[in-house]
């Protein structure tokens, strides 16, 4: 079995005491400089890598950062954790991965466990299902560095990282006005996120804008936030069925717009097909439909910023009362052609 180098490996290869080679590996000022140069270039020789445990409780520090998202596989919340793990890295931290799968009771489960790891902060986006915020309060008031991004809680005064939501949503729909389409559907998030607020209202604002009227019929919420397929099916399968079809649909979110494509792609006919407009990140959409426009958040430069903003409030040596709220432009990548008459 493989058994790391210790201290005490050096010192008595060495000849030295435990505490000369300890000091000199943490560059003290009380060890001569040929003691040094000789303790460093052993323990390089030989592979020493710091306990991170001993350096933990020595520190009070764990250098591990938490990160909950609703899931890995997602295009924008795996390419934020890129973002994320370039900041983490780069500053001497590990991160800690949890997926809640958009559900409550996951979330309050990982937090609780990333917290008794002793994080030293912690990333999130929160879940779907989440509407009672005790469980992150709590952490908080007790001194746990905390920062949101994507989907945001405004009620903890932390950093928050998001992108421009209703701007994008409103890029999203005059795009499908612009292309000749006039009975635009909404399909919606969870109606209590942040995010679906903010892109219901630049839906709303494009409609108004465009002498369009808002029919609240023509918009549906998945509260689960596309993790239960059924509920996205019932969604699609209501539009289809409707008296006077979209003609197009808006989609709110990455994992809504694959699954929003898969159902209609399961329940229409070929005589019907509504254009698609969405926020996503994926790669792979034009597997589906070469008639997908989407809006596509900046996920990495999220994930980075919002480390970066972390990491800040883990090092800072007094209390920060002043907080961030930064949003991040989106941009609109156009793939739908003119509406056929």
């Amino acid at each position: 079995m493989f058994k790391p180098i210790t201290i005490k490996d050096i010192a008595q290869a060495l000849n030295l005491s435990a505490s000369t080679v300890s000091r000199a590996l943490s560059d003290s000022y009380e060890i001569n400089k040929e003691t040094k140069k000789r303790v460093l270039a052993y323990a390089e020789q030989n592979n020493y890598k710091r306990n991170p445990i001993a350096l933990s409780l020595k520190q009070r520090k764990s250098y591990s950062i938490g990160v909950v998202v609703c899931e890995v596989a997602n295009s924008f919340f795996s390419q934020a954790i890129d973002g994320i793990e370039s900041i983490a890295y780069k500053n001497g931290y590990n991160i800690i991965i949890t997926q809640t799968h958009d559900s409550y009771e996951r979330e309050v489960m990982n937090i609780k466990h990333l917290a008794n790891r002793s994080v030293d902060g912690i990333l999130i986006s929160l879940s779907a299902e989440t509407t009672n915020f005790d469980h992150i309060k709590k952490l908080h008031e007790a001194g746990l560095p905390i920062v949101f991004f994507d989907r945001i809680n405004e009620s903890l005064a932390t950093h928050k990282i998001s992108s421009d939501n209703r701007n994008g949503a409103k890029m999203a729909t005059c795009h499908l006005i612009d292309k000749g389409y006039r009975k635009i559907a909404h399909l919606a998030n969870a109606p209590h996120l942040s995010i679906t607020k903010e892109r219901l209202a630049g839906y709303r604002e494009a409609l108004i804008e465009n002498g369009i009227a808002v029919d609240e019929n023509n918009i549906k919420y998945c509260h689960h936030g596309g993790s239960d397929l059924n509920e996205v099916d019932a969604a699609v399968q209501y539009f289809l069925s409707m008296d006077e079809k979209p003609d197009s649909i808006f989609v709110a979110s990455d994992r809504l717009s694959i699954a929003c494509l898969t159902a209609i792609k399961k329940y229409s006919d070929h005589a019907y097909m509504p254009a698609i407009v969405g926020f996503s990140n994926s790669d792979v959409l034009d597997l589906f439909s070469t008639d997908f426009s989407s809006v596509r958040q900046p996920a990495f430069e999220m994930g980075r910023v919002a480390t970066d903003r972390l990491i800040q409030l883990i090092e800072s040596k007094y209390p920060v009362y002043e907080h961030e709220s930064i949003v991040l432009g989106t941009e609109l990548i156009e793939r739908i052609p003119d509406k056929q008459l």
